[in-house]
Order: C-alpha cells, then structure tokens, then sequence
C-alpha cells in the first residue's frame, strides 16, 4: 500500500545527543554508508526524521478517521487517499 503524505513543519533535532544517536542509527542501517557534512545533514538525518514523522502522521491520520473528521477512499488495491469529511448541511 502507498501512503503520500507531505509533512510540514519543524524538522530539527532537539540537541547534539539526539543528532548522535540519529547519525549511529542510520549507519546501522547503512553500514557501508559514508558522505560529507552537507550530505548527513541533507540525506541521512532528513531521513531518520521522515520517518519518525511518518509514524506520528500515521497516528494521527487514523484519530482523524475514527473521529470521522476525514474519510478512507481507496483508489486502487495498493493506494489509499484521504479527505475531508463531507458533512452533510
């Protein structure tokens, strides 16, 4: 299943323990992984919090649906998109 979800807001980290433990986690994942400065900070950290945000996003999204605030529609089997609830006047 496909899930776009565009996620605004603050995307830092909250102190240098944080940031640590983010650059380890991703080079456990990544272990032949290597880049400059610029490329940490753009590709490996912005990925780590996309998808802690993702998960908050997911939580989110489904409070929104169980209190029928926004809808489920299904597109096809592997797409799933959401909308505003239409509530009838």
């Amino acid at each position: 299943m496909q899930l776009f979800i565009i996620v605004k807001g603050d995307l830092c980290f909250p102190d240098k323990a944080q940031i640590a433990r983010e650059i380890l986690a991703y080079l456990a994942e990544h272990p032949d992984s290597q880049d400059t400065l610029e490329g940490i900070v753009q590709w490996w950290l912005l990925e780590r919090k996309i998808k802690y945000q993702r998960n908050l996003v997911e939580e989110a999204i489904n409070e929104l649906v169980n209190n029928q605030m926004i809808v489920v529609n299904k597109i096809d089997r592997d797409t799933i998109v959401f909308q505003l609830t239409r509530r009838q006047l």
